[in-house]
C-alpha cells in the first residue's frame, strides 16, 4: 500500500501510537509521519505508507495551522495543562490588552525552546533533563508566525482561543506564554488542534474508528492520497518516453531538451508522458541539467 493517509489524531495518542495503529490496519510495514504531535494535541497527522515513506527528506516547508485554547493567570512547567503549576497571577487582562500584544508576535519572531521539548542540547533531549528537574540555557530560534488571530476570549474566566499559522519548529505553548507575559500576566495552553499540515486539512482527515471500519470492509485504499500530493507546491515537468526511462534509471536530463523546463532552480515533479508521477528532480541551471533526486515508482533503480 503506497500513499498518504491523513489521520485525525485523538488526544492521548502519540505519533508512535498512530503509526502502530495504521501498521496494524494496513498490514504495511513501512510507515512514517510528517511531524510529531504531543499527546495533548489532536488533528491533522499525515502518515506516509510504503514508497511514500521515502518522501520525508523532500517535503516542502509549508506552514502549519492550529486552533489553540489557553488560560491566563497560571503557568505550568510543561507549558500546558498536563504539567505542574509553577506561577499564578491575579492581574486582570482585557480583550483590548490581548489584541494589542498580538502584532508583536506576527511575522518572524524569536522563540526559546521549552524544556519539555525534543530539542537536543549537548547530546541530551531537553525533556529528559526536565524530567530530572534540570533546566539548561537554550538559544532563541527564529520562527515565522504568518497568522495570529484571537478567536475568543472571556475576561471573567480568562480563557480564550487562538488561530495560528506558523512555520515548522514553532511552539504554540511558548507563543501563549510569551503573549501572556506581554499582556501582564502568565498563561498556559489548555488544548491544541492542528487544522492543516503539509497542505492537508481536517476535511481530509479520518479518525482511527473510521479507518478501522474501512479496513474491516477492505476499503482502506479509498482514503489514500497519492504520493504526488505531498509535492503539489513544486513545479511539474512532463518528459518523453526515452527521458522517463533515463530518469527512472537515475540519469540526468538535458534542460534544453525538455518541452517546458522549470524556470527556477530547486525541486520539481517529474511526470511521465501520460502524466503519472515518476519522482522528484533537481533543476541545475548552471549545468543545464535536471538531476534525479528521488523516484517513487516500482521500477526505481537509483536511490
Amino acid at each position: 500500500m503506497n500513499g498518504i493517509i491523513i489521520l485525525d489524531k485523538p488526544e492521548g495518542f502519540t505519533s508512535f501510537d498512530a503509526v502502530a495503529v495504521l501498521r496494524r490496519l494496513s498490514k504495511e510495514k513501512k510507515i512514517g509521519h510528517t511531524g510529531t504531535l504531543d499527546p495533548l494535541a489532536t488533528g491533522v497527522l499525515p502518515l506516509l505508507l510504503g514508497r511514500a515513506a521515502k518522501a520525508l527528506q523532500f517535503l516542502p516547508d509549508t506552514d502549519k495551522e492550529y486552533q489553540a485554547s489557553f488560560r491566563l493567570g497560571e503557568r505550568r512547567d510543561t507549558g500546558d495543562v498536563t504539567g505542574a503549576l509553577v506561577e499564578e497571577s491575579q492581574a486582570p487582562v482585557s480583550p483590548e490588552t490581548l489584541q494589542a500584544v498580538l502584532p508583536a508576535f506576527r511575522g518572524e519572531i524569536l522563540q526559546v525552546p521549552p524544556m519539555y521539548s525534543a530539542v537536543s542540547v549537548n547530546g541530551k533531549r531537553l525533556y529528559q533533563l526536565a524530567r530530572k528537574g534540570i533546566e539548561v540555557e537554550r538559544q532563541a530560534r527564529p520562527v515565522t508566525v504568518s497568522r495570529l488571530e484571537l478567536l475568543s476570549y472571556d475576561p471573567q474566566t480568562r480563557e480564550g482561543t487562538l488561530q495560528v499559522a506558523c512555520s515548522k519548529g514553532t511552539y504554540i505553548r511558548v507563543l501563549i506564554e510569551d503573549m501572556a507575559k506581554a499582556a501582564g500576566s502568565c498563561g498556559t495552553m489548555t488544548a491544541l488542534r492542528r487544522t492543516r499540515a503539509c497542505g492537508y486539512t481536517l476535511e481530509e482527515a479520518h479518525s482511527p474508528e473510521e479507518l478501522q471500519s474501512l479496513a474491516q470492509e477492505g476499503r482502506l485504499e479509498q482514503v489514500l492520497q497519492p504520493v504526488e500530493s505531498l509535492f503539489a507546491v513544486y513545479p511539474a515537468v512532463q518528459v518523453s518516453p526515452a527521458q522517463a526511462t533515463r530518469f527512472q534509471n537515475g540519469g540526468s536530463l538535458d534542460l534544453c531538451r525538455l518541452r517546458q523546463a522549470p524556470q527556477e532552480e530547486g525541486l520539481c515533479r517529474v511526470l511521465s508522458p501520460k502524466g503519472s508521477f515518476l519522482g522528484l528532480g533537481t533543476v541545475d541551471r548552471q549545468e543545464g541539467l535536471l538531476r534525479f533526486a528521488k523516484g517513487f515508482t516500482e521500477g526505481e533503480t537509483a536511490s
